[in-house]
């Protein structure tokens, strides 16, 4: 069972089981440039519209992501489609404000988690329920408005009540990260009792996906360029930790197998020295997922191998409601993703700057009470 690094001590917003009546306008951080992470300030902004089919969240607690608000903060993102002003923010979670015409499965002053990827619903990809290769799948926060903010509006489809026990800061941590990692090992048929390696495994996603290859039984091997992050990462209890630019890496891992190499690897970096590490040590008819690219992106592959060992290169663009229920189960079971920090919404800014220099390991969020939107004493 994996635990949080860091406690948190976020509530949940309470709100009247009769609902309530969005207010017209609603506090937010947004920017109106693309730049540093000084560039957002909080604002007042029109507050969403609530309609049919629909799900208002007063929001507890927002992840903050490299991709999805760092880079798209910079104007760095490869697939952003911004319309400036902007109010970031995609994995959220809160308690049900209202609910609107025709949804029955939550109700006011429920815990929900949002997961913040919106397919067509008509695609051949989302008749199978594989939202995340729709044509014109948008996200939260990137695509549309986001959640640094005082409310959300979103489909009802995307709410999951929280188990109880999972506090907001937890369940958004989990909201879209958990279904990626879950649909990771979906896609590449993960087995209890098989060797695991996950790159990157001290970033928010990578904690994650740590703490559910353990929890599903896997044996994990944790890389981590920073051995202080390594030393971090015995907490989700993995079968040992590596550095994957240290010599010997790959002599070390195949040690640690038997000789048989990893049956499956997590790669969502994709620096192309990890990857030919991590082609390396696959063993026949291993496995690599990729998700993302952030670090480089091409590589060169050996073909002759790739056949000759029966091996798999797995692309997963990101999760979808599937894999999300899945996780959820697991949640409720015991799993918990790793919180690196915490910080009041007015100061999202110092949480950008706290990703940008790498210093996290897990995740880091935003907390949205009243008084995490007083700006800093300093400031």
């Amino acid at each position: 069972m994996s635990q949080s690094l860091v406690a948190t001590a976020t509530s949940w917003p309470g709100v009247d089981p009769a609902g309530i009546t969005l207010p017209s306008r609603m506090r937010a951080v947004a920017f109106d440039a693309f730049g540093p992470p000084e560039v957002l300030t909080v604002r007042e902004v029109d507050a969403p519209v609530l309609g049919p089919g629909e799900v208002a969240v007063r929001v507890a607690a927002v992840s903050v992501g490299r991709l999805l608000d760092v880079s798209a903060r910079a104007g760095t993102h490869p697939y952003a489609r911004i319309a400036l002003p902007h109010v970031p923010g995609a994995e959220h979670a809160g308690t049900v404000a209202a609910v609107g015409a025709g949804v029955g499965s939550v109700r006011p002053g429920d815990h929900v988690a949002v997961f913040p990827l919106l397919g067509c619903g008509d695609c051949a990809a989302c008749a199978d329920g594989a939202t995340e290769a729709c044509p014109t799948a948008r996200i939260t926060g990137l695509h549309t408005r986001g959640a640094y903010a005082e409310y959300t509006v979103v489909p009802e489809a995307n709410v999951t009540v929280v188990p109880p026990g999972v506090g907001p800061a937890e369940a958004a941590a989990l909201a879209l990260s958990g279904a990626v990692a879950q649909n990771q090992f979906d896609a590449a048929g993960l087995r209890a009792g098989e060797w695991v390696l996950v790159l990157g495994a001290s970033s928010a996603l990578g904690s994650l996906t740590t703490a559910l290859a353990v929890h599903r039984g896997a044996r994990v091997i944790a890389a981590s360029r920073s051995a202080a992050k390594r030393e971090r990462l015995l907490a989700l209890r993995p079968e040992a930790v590596v550095d994957p630019v240290e010599p010997g890496v790959a002599d070390r891992i195949r040690e640690l197998t038997g000789g048989a190499g990893v049956g499956l690897v997590v790669d969502d970096l994709g620096d192309p020295d990890l990857f030919h590490t991590a082609v390396d040590v696959l063993a026949i008819r291993g496995r690599l997922v990729t998700s993302g690219a952030f670090l480089g992106g091409k590589v060169e592959l050996d073909l002759l191998t790739l056949y000759s060992r029966s091996q798999r290169l797995i692309g997963v663009r990101s999760g979808n409601p599937g894999s999300a229920r899945k996780v959820w189960a697991a949640v409720a079971e015991g799993l918990r993703p790793v919180i690196d920090r915490t910080f009041p919404v007015a100061r999202a800014a110092e949480a950008h700057r706290h990703l940008e220099d790498s210093a996290n390991t897990g995740r880091v969020v935003l907390t949205t009470t009243d008084d995490d939107w007083a700006p800093a004493p300093n400031a």
